[in-house]
């Protein structure tokens, strides 16, 4: 081969033929001046290394997965911080009760399905909120709203059954009771994770401790700090000391379990559990070493039920409702959400002593099995400090559970001759005279005819009926009002203008919407249905001298710590002091001497009014002394249908009267509410006129008795005839019964049964007659062990007349009783 052939070209090398041979597509010839490169294998080669194992290709994958995993996470949790709102408060952790307490602090009752009353943290001694803290998390000041490490711990125990354990924060403990709930699930433990994240974003540490304090549960029903101390040790929270701090904080780990006076067998455990919570305060510095050596063990009171709305209790909150609702104090949807701490005006020692005359006069002498009268007994009753216009007692029925009509505030049974005082303190007050224009005075002769015709009287001719028809000719307004002489007070209404009276009603203290209080003749008959209460604040108004500034029945309100502001008394002058004092002075005579002397076991100075309504449908006592004004009425009412039903029979009484049942209870009542105080004179001031006169009326001879300036008030009641008569001296037997107290266009009702408990009402004009032993009723003789003889007889006989004495300084101006007149029995249809 010639050296021409293996020599090669600048482009590569040479085919055969000397020709240049083509490069290939991709592929850069070999620089010839370059050396061969050393064949694998040859000398002067390197080993090439192994090839990496399975295991350290699992590492490499498993770093991956971790780091993609990583990534995942810090993902979902962005994720979950950003979509993961704070939702609004669940239903059960919003509910609160509202608490009632009498006027004294004491506890009256709870209205709410939950046991709760929010405070603010302010009202939480520091000492609790340490112990707290110390028991559940000592670095809460400080700490984060959670706890990661704590919260896979619970996860993990949940998620292996391992039982349920507790790793939460605070706050996220307070996430779980204000917006979650108590289930045990991964769900509800990721979503108390953001929410507590972004909660401690948006709220300060002590908002945070506060909200958890008022959810958390301490057992015993109670939920929140102000629950649980009433139910452990009967006070409020802000009095909690700080052995009973640290028992109460204790409890929130197991409460049912470390309720010693429920769960004894653990008491060990709940010691320990005390202790732990104190040693806790004392590393924190938060107590001192000498101060937790010197606390003791309090033992909890034991647990108790809680006052539910029976008996009394839910008569008395239905009415500070309507109270609290009616005055716009509190609106009734706001009410209703709960959170109110309510103190009342109600006294517990007068609350008591009410239900107990009502139970020892009536509720317990029905017999419903023998007399199925007393299926149809309602009763209804109120008191008032006539001072302040304070209701201190109120008895509503036998049993909110069980008959849900309060009897005390109802507007739907007439009020009868209760009526009749407004009357005549609207005379006084107008200066009203006589069809013959003689002024109206206690003194003032009235014709006492039955059905004689009112005179004056513009509108359709009316013609009043006395009870059982009796007809007793001239009588002067003292013994009117004790006999409650219809034809006298139906002119009288009249005389003074009916308008006249029912703006003096209403002025006392009857609402101006009471039903069928219209300007009639017929309204001083007492057709009008207002409540008990209503009443009772007319009758402390003319107890107080006719001031009136209405009744209340609330003392404060609060909510979470901060009082509400309540409607400043506005009292008035409704009536003249001597128009309210006139009255007050013939009013006393009814319980000395007239149809109300049951009353008299008041012991003290008194005044009142019995009353009946149409059909005996109801029997009334209105009353007062110096200090107390009350109202009792026992009403007629079917269980089954509602409708309203006569009282003829109940209680083994013939009739019931205003001056049985309800004055008996009224005395009783107002004798056991007032026994801690001193027995009280009237001060009276009586209209020019109304002073104790010198009379010369006829004793029983029919000669003229002697004045006595000293004595004339007693001379003039000893001086009635032994033996009533009509106007024209002859006997009148009985009649029947009266018609309602209404217009005349109302029928008459049928008659009815005569009365046995008024029997012997002549014999207060009968010097010497003797009553009827055992008897009850408007006349006084108050069963057995009472006086059997009239008050007439006692004065004859020398005895002291009733408490207060008679004669001027008592306010009885009276004047010589008629010659004649029939017996006085029950008011009916009055």
């Amino acid at each position: 081969m010639s050296a021409s052939s293996g020599s090669s070209g600048p482009s590569g090398t040479s085919g055969p033929g000397g020709n240049p041979r083509a490069s290939r597509p991709g592929w850069e010839p070999r620089d010839p001046t370059l050396p061969a490169p050393k064949t694998a294998g040859g000398p002067g080669t390197k080993p090439r290394p192994p090839r990496r194992g399975p295991f350290r290709r699992f590492l490499r994958g498993l770093l991956g997965l971790l780091l993609l995993g990583t990534l995942l996470l810090a993902g979902a949790l962005v994720a979950g911080y950003l979509l993961v709102d704070v939702p609004p408060a669940n239903a059960a952790a919003v509910a609160q009760t509202n608490v009632y307490l009498y006027r004294d602090g004491t506890p009256l009752a709870r209205d709410g399905e939950v046991n709760r009353e929010n405070v603010r943290l302010r009202q939480i001694p520091l000492s609790f909120r340490r112990a707290v803290l110390a028991a559940e998390e000592r670095d809460f000041p400080t700490s984060r709203a959670v706890d990661p490490k704590a919260m896979v711990r619970a996860a993990w125990n949940t998620v292996t059954g391992k039982g349920r354990q507790s790793g939460s924060t605070i706050t996220q403990q307070y996430v779980k009771n204000y917006y979650l709930g108590q289930e045990q699930t991964l769900t509800r433990k990721a979503k108390e994770f953001f929410i507590a994240l972004r909660l401690s974003r948006e709220k300060s540490k002590d908002e945070i401790l506060q909200g958890y304090l008022n959810t958390s549960y301490f057992g015993r029903n109670a939920y929140g700090v102000q629950a649980a101390a009433r139910a452990y040790y009967g006070k409020d929270v802000e009095h909690l000391d700080t052995a009973e701090g640290a028992y109460l904080a204790s409890l929130l780990k197991a409460p049912s379990a470390y309720d010693v006076t429920t769960h004894p067998e653990n008491r060990a455990k709940a010691v320990a559990r005390w202790h732990y919570v104190l040693d806790g305060m004392v590393t924190e510095g938060w107590l001192g070493r000498a101060e937790r050596a010197a606390l003791r063990f309090p033992v909890p009171q034991a647990a108790r039920s809680a006052p539910t709305l029976s008996g009394q209790r839910g008569y008395l909150v239905r009415a500070v409702e309507d109270h609290l609702t009616g005055r716009g104090i509190v609106d009734e949807k706001t009410l209703a959400a709960g959170g109110f701490r309510i103190t009342t005006t109600l006294e517990p020692a007068a609350q008591d002593a009410l239900v107990r005359a009502v139970e020892d006069r009536v509720v317990s002498r029905l017999d419903p099995a023998r007399r199925p009268a007393d299926r149809y007994v309602r009763v209804g009753a109120a008191a008032v400090d006539p001072a302040t216009g304070k209701v201190l007692a109120m008895y509503g029925g036998v049993d909110y559970t069980r008959q849900y009509v309060n009897n005390a505030t109802r507007r739907d049974y007439q009020v009868g001759s209760t009526f009749k005082p407004f009357v005549l303190a609207a005379a006084v007050q107008n200066g009203a005279q006589t069809q013959q224009g003689l002024p109206i005075t206690p003194h003032t002769l009235y014709d006492g005819t039955n059905r004689r015709p009112v005179e004056g009287w513009s509108g359709a001719p009316y013609e009043p009926a006395n009870e059982d028809d009796a007809s007793y000719g001239e009588i002067p307004v003292t013994a009117a009002t004790d006999l409650s002489v219809n034809a006298v007070y139906a002119q009288m209404a009249v005389d003074v203008g009916p308008d006249r009276v029912r703006r003096t009603a209403v002025a006392l203290g009857l609402p101006g919407s009471t039903p069928d209080l219209t300007a009639s003749p017929s309204i001083a008959l007492g057709p009008a249905t207002a409540s008990v209460l209503d009443m009772t604040t007319a009758y402390a108004s003319l107890a107080a001298h006719g001031r009136h500034g209405g009744y209340s029945l609330v003392e404060g309100v609060s909510r979470e710590g901060t009082e509400l502001s309540l409607p400043a008394p506005r009292p008035r002058q409704a009536v003249s002091r001597e128009a309210a004092d006139t009255t007050t002075s013939v009013l006393r005579g009814v319980i000395e001497t007239g149809t109300g002397t049951a009353a008299r076991s008041v012991g003290r100075p008194a005044a009142g009014k019995t009353g009946t309504a149409e059909d005996d449908k109801a029997a009334w006592f209105a009353g007062y002394t110096p200090d107390l004004a009350a109202v009792v009425a026992l009403m007629g009412q079917d269980p089954e249908t509602g409708h309203q039903k006569p009282l003829y029979g109940a209680l083994g009484q013939p009739r019931v009267a205003g001056g049985g049942a309800p004055a008996e209870i009224w005395g009783a009542f107002a004798r056991e509410a007032l026994a801690e105080t001193s027995p009280k004179e009237f001060d009276l001031r009586l209209m020019p006129g109304a002073e104790a006169e010198e009379t010369t009326a006829p004793d029983a001879s029919g000669a003229p008795a002697p004045p006595n300036a000293a004595n004339s008030a007693n001379t003039a009641n000893s001086s009635r005839p032994a033996n009533p008569s009509s106007a024209s001296g002859s006997p009148v037997p009985p009649s029947p019964p009266d018609p309602s107290p209404s217009d005349p266009s109302h029928p008459s009702p049928s008659p009815s049964p005569p009365s046995s408990s008024e029997e012997d009402m002549a014999g207060e004009y009968a010097p010497g007659a003797t009553g009827k032993p055992g008897a009850t009723g408007a006349a006084g003789e108050a069963g057995p062990g009472a006086a059997t003889r009239s008050p007439a007889a006692e004065r004859a006989a020398g005895a002291d007349g009733p408490p207060g004495g008679t004669g001027p300084e008592a306010g009885r101006p009276r004047t010589a009783a008629p010659e004649s007149g029939p017996a006085r029995t029950a008011e009916r249809g009055q």
